[in-house]
């Protein structure tokens, strides 16, 4: 009987030591919601940022602007008249915070698809003559997530496959910016 209880209590010892002394799988599913996220963004804006590639001085940006109206506002502006029209609009303008939230929900909505998303593609548009009268027929601009080709949900419906990835065609694309401005300072 004193045999049966070493061995009882050394199947206890045994099983307590392997329970604390041996190391256990960690838990990598960390559901993180879009607060903690902003949060990230923001403690990432308190840093020094890196610059990204495309950056160009406000000299060089003054010269595309200046170029765009030598070459294409007459163009425009004329389709603009035909509409009933001054001038189009030439830029559009969304808040930080929409930006933030779009790239942060267009993130979401391509894991959620099973795609890896690469970048964002910004297109020209018009909208058409059933827009309303403060949009009828005028310029507008929307932003798409491009997405790496190849990835899980691989769809030959994948458009304009240029640069670092093709369109997602799932994806909600932004638009409803701020259309105007009269071209760059």
């Amino acid at each position: 009987m004193k045999r049966l209880s070493y061995v009882i209590l050394g199947f206890i010892i045994g099983a307590f030591a392997t329970y604390y002394l041996c190391p256990r799988p960690v838990d990598t599913d960390i559901d993180v919601d879009e607060h903690s996220i902003k949060s990230s963004i923001q403690e990432m804006s308190e840093m020094k940022p890196n610059k990204p590639k495309g950056v160009v001085t406000p000299s060089e940006a003054k010269v595309l602007n200046d170029n765009w109206t030598l070459h294409r506002e007459a163009a425009v502006n004329a389709a603009a008249r035909q509409q009933g029209r001054d001038k189009d609009d030439r830029s559009t303008w969304w808040s930080i915070n929409d930006i933030e939230d779009y790239i942060i929900y267009s993130k979401h909505v391509t894991d959620s698809l099973g795609y890896n998303i690469t970048g964002m593609r910004v297109y020209l548009g018009v909208y058409g003559k059933n827009a309303g009268q403060a949009k009828k027929n005028l310029t507008t601009m929307f932003v798409v997530p491009t997405i790496k080709e190849g990835t899980a949900k691989a769809s030959t419906s994948l458009i304009n496959f240029q640069g670092n990835g093709g369109d997602c065609p799932e994806c909600p694309v932004l638009n409803s910016g701020h259309g105007g401005g009269k071209g760059y300072p």
